[in-house]
């Protein structure tokens, strides 16, 4: 909120979840952990010379207090509840030290003042604060423990009489950030704060409440409203004069704003952001859209699988797909019957040899797929050569059998032979017969095996 204002992107921001007052720079203290109140008002102090801080809250603003204690550029003042009551701060002979003398501004007020006494005392102080200070930017914490009825405050202010302190600080027009703070009657809580957001946006809400999923809340009388009660007000007429007298004697004494020298607040990383959003508001649409598509390119030195990217027997995808697909052309070829000599010649060809888009890429194939290939081409060899002798192993049994019934000729009596060693029966060897069943040294000149053995003679040897 404090960016915005002081970038002028707003008049007044607000942060009901803000205004933890009481935290300090080493602890927390009463229910605040961060002190978001002296965090905004530095980022104010960046481009303003004077921030003023005012607090409605019932107990005193401790925390923000400390924290400006020595310094003129911020001027703190609040109206709580003093005496035997947390924090114990804020006495009104506390006005700051150094060069911060007289700019700690504290009202000590007794338990029920009420809204008509609490006006009394808060808008000449307040307008004599402006007078003499003159600020850049107001900071107000509005805690809602100073209505009537709170659990914790003791003071008796109506939910018009809270809000007619940010209608006046309002009507001075200068950039305000109002805060939460404390508050612990929770159905006065959001109806103040909602009301008092009316009033920052410049509306004015009715009493009436919309039936809504909360409206048992707001009980018995179901209005947007906090009334006053009849509690006693100690803080009698006479009080409240005196101590308003000496706050606004301490006020005169600064006599005038003081005087800062300005210099360019020092850029912040968020600033750099913010300029650069506005930069990119203002531009042309057609030019944002074309600059937001250049950023979505990727650059040609990005996203490389390696840095030897297609260079030497490097793959690239080109040549990685014209392979795939020469490779599976070779198995198409291979299962229509094709021999192995004629599937290794047709990779080779498919490789570097074929038409002009995949032989041009086909012979970008480095060394390893040619080595691939040739093992691919020698284990073809082999499932061919043990295919031909199984079938060649089929003719020569029946050339076996024929030969035991009618007599057969000496290749399928061979043939039988290499298969029944092939098939691991034991056999054992003898000699050579010279009649009968040759082998094929008895087979010269063409002539047949069955012109050596006649069908149904017995030979010599008994192996009819």
């Amino acid at each position: 909120g404090a960016a915005r204002l002081s970038r002028d992107k707003c008049d007044i921001a607000i942060n009901w979840a803000g205004g933890l007052h009481h935290a300090k720079k080493g602890e927390a203290s009463g229910f605040c952990y961060v002190n978001d109140i002296v965090l905004g008002i530095l980022e104010l102090l960046r481009y303003h010379q004077r921030v003023l801080y005012i607090d409605i809250d019932v107990h005193h603003g401790d925390g923000v207090e400390e924290a400006f204690y020595t310094t003129d550029r911020v001027l703190t003042v609040s109206f709580h509840k003093y005496g035997e009551f947390f924090p114990g701060t804020g006495d009104l002979r506390d006005m700051g030290s150094g060069k911060g003398k007289r700019y700690a501004c504290n009202f000590p007020l007794r338990e029920g003042i009420t809204d008509e006494n609490y006006k009394r005392i808060f808008e000449p102080v307040i307008n004599q604060v402006m007078e003499s200070y003159r600020p850049g930017a107001i900071v107000l914490q509005c805690g809602t423990d100073s209505l009537s009825g709170d659990k914790l405050g003791c003071l008796n202010l109506s939910m018009r009489g809270h809000a007619n302190c940010i209608r006046f600080v309002k009507s001075f027009n200068l950039p305000l950030l109002l805060l939460g703070g404390g508050g612990y009657t929770m159905r006065n809580v959001s109806r103040a704060w909602a009301y008092e957001t009316g009033l920052a946006a410049g509306y004015e809400l009715g009493a009436t409440l919309p039936i809504n999923e909360y409206y048992d809340y707001f009980g018995p009388d179901y209005k947007l409203d906090v009334r006053s009660s009849n509690m006693e007000d100690k803080n009698s007429v006479e009080y409240l004069e005196r101590i308003k007298n000496v706050v606004l004697e301490h006020l005169r004494e600064i006599g005038g704003p003081p005087g800062i020298q300005m210099t360019d607040p020092p850029l912040l990383p968020r600033d750099e952001v913010d300029m650069d959003a506005e930069e990119e508001e203002r531009r042309d649409p057609d030019d944002r859209n074309r600059r937001l598509w250049d950023k979505g390119r990727q650059r040609d030195d990005e996203y490389s699988d390696s840095e030897d990217e297609g260079l030497g027997g490097r793959k690239n995808e080109r040549s990685h797909r014209a392979g795939a697909t020469t490779s599976n052309k070779n198995k198409e070829n291979s299962a229509t019957g094709g021999s192995a000599d004629m599937t290794a010649e047709g990779k080779r060809a498919g490789a570097g040899f074929g038409d002009d888009e995949e032989g041009e890429a086909g012979g970008d194939v480095g060394e390893e797929d040619e080595d691939e290939d040739e093992e691919m081409a020698d284990n073809e060899k082999m499932e061919e050569a043990r295919k031909a002798m199984a079938s060649v192993g089929g003719v020569s049994a029946g050339g076996v059998g024929a030969g035991a019934i009618g007599g057969g000729d000496d290749t399928g009596d061979a043939a039988g032979r290499a298969k029944s060693t092939d098939a691991g029966e034991k056999t054992t060897p003898g000699p050579v017969p010279t009649t009968g069943v040759a082998g094929p040294s008895n087979v010269t000149n063409g002539a047949s095996a069955s012109n050596a053995v006649q069908p149904g003679v017995p030979s010599e040897s008994g192996d009819a």
